[in-house]
Formats: C-alpha cells, structure tokens, sequence
C-alpha cells in the first residue's frame, strides 16, 4: 500500500512538472498576485494578471479540498453536492446509452484530513503537498489548540508556507437580510503572512512575556499593489489603509509610508488613511464611506470580522487566501461552528460562496453565477433563513432550495 500511495505522488509530480506555469489571480473577480520587483513593478504586475489554469487533468480541475473541525465537513459536502447538481446529460438521438455529461462544474475534490484528529506534523505537510500539487483548495478552518504551549495553527502555517499573501473579504449587503446599515460594499485586503502572526513569542523570565510583530517593506510593498490593482481593475474609487502608526511608528509607519508611495502610482483612485481603533468605529457607525480597504495582518483579522458581522454575520461571507502560485477559499470569519456542529442548522452559505470564488478563479464564471445566483434567491427571495438569520431553515433546506434553483438554471444551457 504504501509503494501504491508512493507511485501515485510521483505520478502526480510528474503531471505536475510537466503542466507547471506561474499562475495568479482569480479571473473576473479576484485578479492579481505579486512578483519581485522588477524595472517597471507596475506594467509586470499587470501582465501577471491572468487566469488560473489549475492542476487540470482529462477537462477537470482537480481542488485539495481540506473539511477542517466543526461544521467543515458537512458544509464541504454540501459544496460537492451543489456542484454535482449542475449535472445535465445530452444524449444521441433515443439511444440513452451513448449520453454524454456537459455544462456540470468540471472539478474533482481530492479530500486532505487536516484537523483536530490529524494535526501530526505529517499531516500538515500531507497538506501543503496536497496545495502544491493541485495549487488551489477548498478548506474549513481547523481548530486551533489554544492551552497547548508551542503549538502553532495549522490554519496559519498552511498560508505561510504556500505564500498565500493577500486575504480578500468581500462584505455587501444581501436584499432580504435584516442588518442595522444598508449599502454596504466593502472589500477587505489584508496581509495574510507577517505582523503578530509570525508567532514569535517568548518568556524573559517569569511572568514576562515578550510577543515580536514583524513588518518588511517588501511584504508591505505586494500587499498594497495588490490592493490598488485590485481596486484598478474592479471600478473601485477609493483605497484606505489602516494601521496604527501613531503609536507604532517604525512598523505600522513603515507600512503606512509604503501605501502613500503606491497610491502616487494610481492618481486616479482616491487615497486615505485611518488609525485602526477609528476604523472601527466608524465601520459600527457609517460603514458606506469605506471602499478597498488594505491593512497589516492582525487589523485585518478584526477588521474583516466586524464588516462580516454587518451584512449579516459569519454565515455568508466568503475569504479567499491568494498568493503568487496557490489560492484557498473558504468561510470570511475562519469559524470552527463545533457548538452547532452535526445539528443540521448552520449556514451554508459561506462555504458555498467559498466554491463560487473557487469557480471564478479557475475561470469557471459561468458555473459560479449560476451557483452564486441562486444562493442570493434562496435567501432574498424565498427569504429560506438559518436561525443565524432569524429563521427557522435547516442546513439541508438551504441546500435544497438553492439545489434546484441551480437545476433550473441548467436547463436553460
């Protein structure tokens, strides 16, 4: 068996080695990566901006799918059953033998165990091979060991060591959702692999803790080309940066100063700054004057928190996690769910807003509206609502709802 499992990871390398292309961006709706800089950082940033091709084998994508802890593993499956519904058959003539499969989302999973019960250190390199090999996932979050001395998040380690730099948060508000603001419309960019989250932390002596945030220009550097770009080729008007500079003067100055360099390269979006308490503030207060926001790592991790709360909670916002070679889609907020885990009433919409993106990047735009427009009929329309939402839905009713809708929209293909 294990001479099997052997030959079959050569076999994938060497598909792998001889289909291998630097691969960016997410199509129509998530472009963009970030190279070394070069003579002219710009105009090499922006041929870079193309569609991801994917570990593509016989006319299908193959996606690392990675269920996590809690709710991840049911709402994987949810996500693989939407996906089959997009199944239609034609056939030839009466003969229903010869029936070929067209228009279905051309994506096969191949399941990674990543979670509470498979966190060796194996395991997670199983992972990160997994990634590598197909070069995009589909993942829930897996829990983190917070009381176990040493231990690091697989979550973060994953994004670490594929480079995965640039979060991306889309929060909008959804017709149909009751929240206190209205016209909501924000994209949260965050540095996905440097600040707080280096992990660098010790104890002087007893009692004494001493925690080190890193912040390199370089990384600062991709993070805003990305932001601008993204706000570039997306229509977006306005860029702000968000830090703390007033108190963090070197690093959180550093960054700063570095989004004012960028921003003179793009003079027609506008560009602000703001210190990350006021943020706050006023996303709670007036949420409608914020556009592409872009921001070091642990801001981002409260920031993009608080926009997902105000369209509607962690049930329907997707995060996408985006580097130079490899991507990963998942649930905006990173929540386990394990209080409401096997209890059919979580909210799939997330996780399935997750494998829209995942179309999208694979260049796949017409399966991800089809996925994405009956998602926003189920809840606008039919108003079929988790109890996250004020309802009274299941899990499965939401998936059956949007199910076949999906099924509708196939048979006008």
């Amino acid at each position: 068996m294990a001479a099997y499992r052997s030959l079959r990871l050569e076999k994938y390398f060497f598909r792998n080695n001889l289909n291998k292309r630097s691969i960016l961006g997410t199509s129509a709706v998530l472009r963009g990566s970030y190279s070394q800089p070069k003579q002219n950082e710009a105009v090499d940033q922006r041929r870079q901006f193309s569609r991801h091709t994917g570990a593509k084998y016989g006319g299908r994508y193959t996606v690392t799918a990675i269920a996590g802890d809690g709710i991840g593993p049911e709402l994987m499956g949810h996500v693989k059953h939407v996906f089959n519904a997009m199944r239609k058959r034609t056939c030839i003539g009466r003969d229903w033998s010869v029936c070929y499969r067209v228009a279905d989302v051309p994506v096969d999973f191949e399941d990674i165990y990543l979670d509470s019960a498979h966190d060796a250190d194996t395991d997670l390199a199983h992972a990160v091979l997994a990634v590598k090999r197909n070069r995009v996932a589909l993942k829930g979050n897996v829990e983190t060991k917070h009381l176990k001395p040493g231990f690091v998040s697989h979550n973060l380690l994953l994004r670490v060591s594929l480079d995965l730099f640039a979060n991306v948060i889309h929060c909008r508000s959804i017709p149909g959702v009751s929240t206190r603001h209205g016209d909501v419309d924000i994209v949260v960019i965050r540095e996905n692999t440097e600040g707080e989250y280096k992990s660098l932390e010790h104890e002087n002596v007893p009692g004494v803790v001493e925690s080190l945030k890193v912040i390199t220009r370089e990384s600062s550097k991709r993070i805003a080309r990305y932001a601008f770009e993204y706000a570039r080729q997306q229509g977006r008007k306005k860029v702000t940066a968000v830090h703390k500079a007033n108190i963090m003067k070197l690093s959180d100055g550093m960054f700063l100063d570095t989004c004012r360099q960028m921003a003179a390269e793009y003079p027609e979006l506008k560009f602000e700054d703001m210190i990350v308490d006021n943020t706050c503030m006023q996303l709670v207060s007036r949420p409608q004057q914020f556009d592409v926001m872009v921001m070091p790592n642990l801001y981002g991790n409260i920031v993009s928190n608080i926009g997902c709360s105000l369209v509607g909670g962690p049930g329907l916002t997707a995060g996408s996690n985006i580097g130079s070679d490899f991507a990963i889609f998942e649930m905006g907020t990173r929540n386990t769910g394990k209080s409401i885990a096997g209890e059919n009433i979580a909210n799939p919409s997330a996780m399935l807003m997750a494998g829209v993106e995942l179309c999208r990047y694979l260049g796949l735009a017409r399966h991800a509206d089809v996925i994405e427009k009956s998602i926003w009929r189920t809840i606008s329309e039919d108003k079929v609502h988790t109890p996250d939402l004020g309802g009274t839905a299941t899990t499965s009713d939401v998936v059956h709802s949007i199910t076949q809708k999906v099924q509708n929209e196939m048979r006008k293909w």
